[in-house]
């Protein structure tokens, strides 16, 4: 058990903020100068601050954190993915039924007049309640138990409830199904509309989209978040009763802006094809997650390389959710080109629709990683195997 008070003693919180960075394999030989306090959670103290650095800058900064175990921080959103899903949804009130580290109901409790983060574990809560005081949050209320039971003892109608399940710890080698997580919210969703016509459910984005919508109801928009190229989460916003068409939003957060991508789940569009161009383009992670290739080429008004490769051409620079390259050279995979233009020389390597893998043909053709180039080993809509030397715009 954590102990609060003993964490915030001066002298225990200098001596994290001096030591937060320092080796802890290192430090954990030596002695604990705070026998008041098992050396484990000081330790924790430090490695998860540590991660907090980056992760959440606005804990990190402020004085007097307490850090749960660091599978929490891992767990937790990133500020920055939570302060863009706090604008999508906006009402009078709130519950988080999974309230974890508390990231998202900070946020959230900046759209929100009054947010509930609902906490089975007794000491996450505590420390939740006791960081929210810290960062002078004043319409959050911690309530620590099984959020079911506390939505029964409420007994209140919610603008919206938010939900970010977590995968059982026996479903580990299964296909990913949301049934397999706590809560189950398939078999649980008359429950919730019982206290709310609005959901927010936030999942891995392990989860594929056509199998969280077999088991979902009344889906009206899915969010798939990328924060730097990678993709954190997928979003279901859920209303009671909906039964129209489904918006699927691909978005890619970095530091300097955000990129949305737009379209609607399933809708027939029809993609063109061509050999590749002037131009070539590579989506985002978040776009690639979607499975939405043909809007992609329908949108922008671009060719596809192929059915399977997922690159785009064009004779003219667009401005594209995505990598742009500037194409120097397309060559047939083929031997003695192979050998003439790419063996031995140093390229940024990518696979698309091909048979062998980075890996493979850097082993194969002594390819040395890095440098300005890039390779992209490729199918045109032919069917041969193609590699396209590019330069990045």
């Amino acid at each position: 058990m954590i102990l609060i008070p003993a964490l915030l003693q001066p002298d225990v919180q200098d001596f994290i903020n001096r030591n937060y960075a320092t080796d802890l394999k290192k430090l954990a030989l030596g002695r604990n100068p705070f026998p008041e306090i098992s050396w484990p959670d000081l330790l924790n103290q430090l490695q998860a601050k540590n991660k907090a650095k980056d992760k959440l800058p606005t804990w990190f900064g402020t004085e007097a954190i307490i850090y749960p175990q660091k599978i929490s921080i891992e767990q937790t959103s990133s500020e920055q993915t939570a302060a863009y899903k706090a604008t999508l949804i906006q009402g009078d009130t709130l519950i988080d039924l999974t309230g974890g580290f508390g990231i998202d109901d900070y946020y959230f409790a900046q759209y929100f007049k009054q947010v509930t983060h609902c906490e089975i574990n007794p000491e996450l809560s505590e420390i939740v309640a006791h960081n929210y005081s810290r960062l002078h949050v004043k319409n959050i209320d911690c309530q620590e138990g099984d959020s079911h039971d506390i939505i029964q003892k409420l007994n209140t109608r919610w603008d919206w409830i938010y939900i970010d399940p977590s995968r059982r710890n026996d479903a580990k080698g299964k296909v990913f199904m949301l049934r397999d997580c706590l809560p189950n919210v398939p078999d649980s969703l008359e429950f919730y509309f019982q206290y709310t016509d609005h959901l927010l459910i936030k999942t891995a984005p392990l989860l594929d989209i056509k199998a969280g919508l077999s088991e979902l109801r009344f889906v009206r928009k899915i969010y798939v978040v990328a924060l730097d190229n990678e993709v954190k989460e997928l979003l279901w916003e859920i209303e009671n009763g909906y039964s129209g068409p489904i918006t699927l939003q691909a978005v890619a957060l970095t530091k300097e802006n955000e990129t949305v991508f737009s379209t609607v789940y399933d809708q027939p569009m029809v993609a063109s094809y061509s050999a590749p161009q002037h131009y070539l383009y590579e989506p985002n992670s978040a776009i690639l997650k979607t499975g939405a290739f043909d809007a992609v080429s329908a949108i922008y008004k671009i060719g596809k390389l192929h059915p399977h490769s997922h690159l785009y051409t064009s004779d003219t620079l667009l401005d594209f959710p995505g990598r742009r390259f500037r194409i120097e050279a397309v060559i047939p995979y083929q031997k003695t080109e192979i050998k003439n233009h790419i063996e031995g020389k140093q390229f940024n390597v990518t696979t698309r629709n091909f048979p062998l893998s980075v890996e493979e043909l850097r082993k194969k053709w002594k390819i040395k990683d890095g440098g300005k180039a890039y390779c992209f080993f490729s199918t045109n809509i032919d069917n041969e195997k193609i590699i396209v030397i590019c330069s990045k715009i």
